[in-house]
């Protein structure tokens, strides 16, 4: 049993030193002393090593976090700033801002439920990003994705700084869920699976691509369908399960963490580079849109196209696209007043 965890703790580090960047400049955090915030923050200091950690919260807490975690043996400054009137400070010039800012789910709470709060937070971080780090990548947690990926974009239009190339929803999530519990039901070590997750970042709009995994002809209709929805819902079992104390924070800050390191290993030049992401472009069915996209020097480099489909998940992508599109126009709906 020793044996075994010394190799899956190989593992572990393998996975994130295979992906983080020799040469990121600044990453900011803004969030960092929430539920999500704090274990990313430790995570990103030491899989991905900035030369500058920089961890914002509106709570007085984000001093004593950057204190914590600048105690990691890795290279790099941590600095910590907290207040309304310090989130340019910590934002100036960064490469890489992750963002899981804004109130969690309670049971019973959709992530639309949550929208008018974290609505106003998210565009107000962007107003603050387009004036004091316009060029960074910006990996947008705080949900619901499927409408503050949208808010973001148009206030960095409004702002005359928006790069669509340069803005992702991180729905890493739904990946590492889709490969744990396909992988259970397969028998198969989840760390080698990457089971493709279409749509959107909040139920039905989450369409695992099981068709498209290998081995996965073994599965049932019936397994199938259980997979799915518990794919779709996954983030459910967690706020019930927290009895209200709280939504997926830990395994949202290793599936960010993933992916923020991800973004910064193509940002230093690492090639071949491949994540599920919710971003704009013109060649899914809405206008933002997670599906495989290709990471380079500049964001995104080449989005992948959704592949073949089973008549299930067709079905599914079908009965998406009302509730994507509705989502995405909420988002910029509320950033035009209209």
């Amino acid at each position: 049993m020793f044996a075994s965890r010394v190799i899956a703790s190989k593992s572990l580090a393998r996975l994130y030193s295979a992906s983080a960047a020799a040469g990121v400049g600044k990453v900011a955090v803004v969030g960092a002393a929430g539920g999500i915030g704090q274990p990313l923050s430790m995570l990103l200091k030491l899989h991905v090593a900035p030369d500058v950690l920089s961890l914002y919260d509106v709570s007085p807490a984000a001093p004593g976090v950057a204190a914590d975690v600048s105690h990691c043996n890795t290279n790099g400054k941590t600095i910590g700033y907290s207040g309304a009137g310090k989130m340019d400070e910590a934002l100036k010039d960064a490469d890489i801002v992750v963002i899981p800012a804004g109130v969690p789910r309670k049971p019973g709470m959709s992530r639309d439920d949550l929208f008018n709060t974290n609505a106003s937070i998210v565009k107000s971080i962007a107003e603050a990003c387009a004036k004091n780090c316009p060029k960074a990548c910006f990996l947008i947690i705080s949900n619901p994705v499927n409408s503050t990926v949208p808010i973001f974009a148009e206030v960095l239009r409004a702002a005359g700084v928006y790069d669509r190339k340069r803005l992702f929803g991180v729905t890493s999530l739904d990946v590492c869920r889709a490969n744990k519990f396909v992988g259970d039901v397969l028998g198969v070590d989840p760390a080698k699976l990457d089971v493709p997750v279409i749509g959107g970042h909040a139920g039905i709009t989450i369409l695992p691509l099981l068709s498209q995994v290998p081995g996965a002809d073994k599965l049932s209709a019936e397994q199938i369908q259980a997979l799915t929805t518990r794919i779709q819902f996954g983030g459910d079992e967690v706020v019930k399960a927290k009895d209200g104390a709280g939504s997926a924070t830990l395994s949202m800050a290793w599936a960010g963490a993933h992916f923020a390191s991800r973004v910064a290993a193509a940002l230093d030049g690492k090639t071949g580079i491949v994540e599920c992401t919710f971003v704009e472009n013109d060649k899914t069915p809405t206008k933002f849109f997670a599906t495989r996209v290709e990471l380079g020097t500049e964001g995104v480099k080449k989005i992948h196209d959704i592949g073949p489909l089973s008549g299930f998940e067709k079905e599914g992508l079908e009965k998406m696209v009302p509730e994507l599109e509705g989502s995405i126009q909420k988002g910029v709906k509320f950033v035009r007043g209209a």
